[in-house]
């Protein structure tokens, strides 16, 4: 949960494009750019249409290059409007950004370890392949993408990694063979992915086919990918009298912020459920892009995840647990 004191100026130094829809951002915070864990991420204050919002990046690589912390941002122009927030931003912008965090540690002593990543999911798996080759660990790195020119960070990858780097381009091979990437590894071994919902979904079906324990599967997402594109809808809130609109362009959490209806919230990223809302009736299809809920829990609809999982289109009614007898100021906790 993060304080005031967490957030830090920061100037964006220097751009890359790493391919024609990535782009790679050197920021320099302005108490120098520290280390951090492996998996870790920063959080980006941006401006969307006029309203403040905030993004999550995972941090490139095992350490700050040349005093500056990477990101690596795919432009999304179906999306809510963070990744256009970012591709418009040009050396020497001024941006408030939190110290880094990780939720997607990468952890020590298994005796073999797989990285599967999908599309810009690569991006915690640099710094992952990094550290295991310092360890002279047993691993591999399996990268899945549309086409290998979509695929940020090939070359980098290339020679550190040799044997142990296995691509997967779409328009070469189809999809990973999941359950044949599993079933090679050693009992004890650890799986970590980071990638579009699909492909997790993918991963847990094929971890628990395999009979794997599910505390070894370890994975991430990010909040912006899900099944359908964005769009607008109505939330109805029957005990609170309340009707919200959330644009195409805001999360369900954001707009409920916005109107003053208490929500609590920690992660952003659908990966906690502090923000699981109980749902009363659908009006269309709930778009889960949380990977807190198991794939029972979605397919009852039961609870909505408010951070990242949306409506496609439609109306939700909802429960939440401010039960509004008492004051509770919009925002997050802590």
């Amino acid at each position: 949960m993060l304080r005031n004191d967490d957030w830090i100026p920061a100037t964006l130094r220097a751009t890359r494009d790493l391919t024609p829809g990535i782009r790679e951002f050197a920021l320099v915070p302005d108490e120098g750019a520290t280390a951090y864990p492996t998996g870790a991420h920063l959080r980006v204050r941006l401006e969307v249409a006029g309203r403040p919002t905030t993004r999550h990046y995972s941090l490139v690589g095992a350490a700050p290059r040349e005093g500056a912390w990477r990101i690596a941002v795919q432009r999304e122009d179906a999306g809510r409007g963070g990744s256009r927030a970012m591709w418009a931003l040009e050396p020497g912008a001024r941006l408030t950004i939190a110290r880094p965090v990780s939720h997607f540690e990468l952890a020590s002593g298994a005796p073999e370890v797989l990285l599967l990543a999908g599309g810009i999911g690569i991006t915690p798996m640099l710094g992952m392949a990094e550290v295991l080759v310092r360890r002279g660990a047993r691993f591999r790195l399996l990268y899945a993408g549309r086409s290998r020119a979509a695929m940020a960070y090939l070359p980098e990858l290339a020679t550190p990694l040799g044997e142990r780097l296995v691509v997967v381009a779409e328009d070469e091979a189809g999809r990973p063979d999941l359950p044949a990437a599993f079933a090679g590894l050693a009992p004890d071994a650890e799986a970590y992915v980071c990638g579009p919902l699909g492909l997790l979904g993918a991963a847990r079906r094929a971890w628990a086919d395999a009979g794997r324990p599910p505390a070894s599967l370890v994975f991430e997402t990010f909040g912006s990918s899900g099944h359908a594109a964005p769009s607008a809808f109505t939330v109805r809130i029957p005990r609170l009298g309340r009707e919200v609109r959330v644009p195409a362009d805001l999360s369900m959490l954001e707009a409920l912020e916005a109107a003053g209806v208490g929500v609590l919230s920690d992660c952003r990223r659908g990966e906690c459920g502090l923000c699981a809302l109980d749902v009363l009736a659908v009006e269309g299809a709930i778009d889960h892009r949380d990977v807190f809920l198991s794939e029972r829990q979605q397919a009852g609809n039961g609870r909505i995840c408010a951070c990242v999982s949306r409506m496609a289109g439609g109306a939700i009614t909802i429960d939440p647990p401010w039960r509004g007898d008492a004051p509770l100021a919009p925002g997050r906790v802590g």
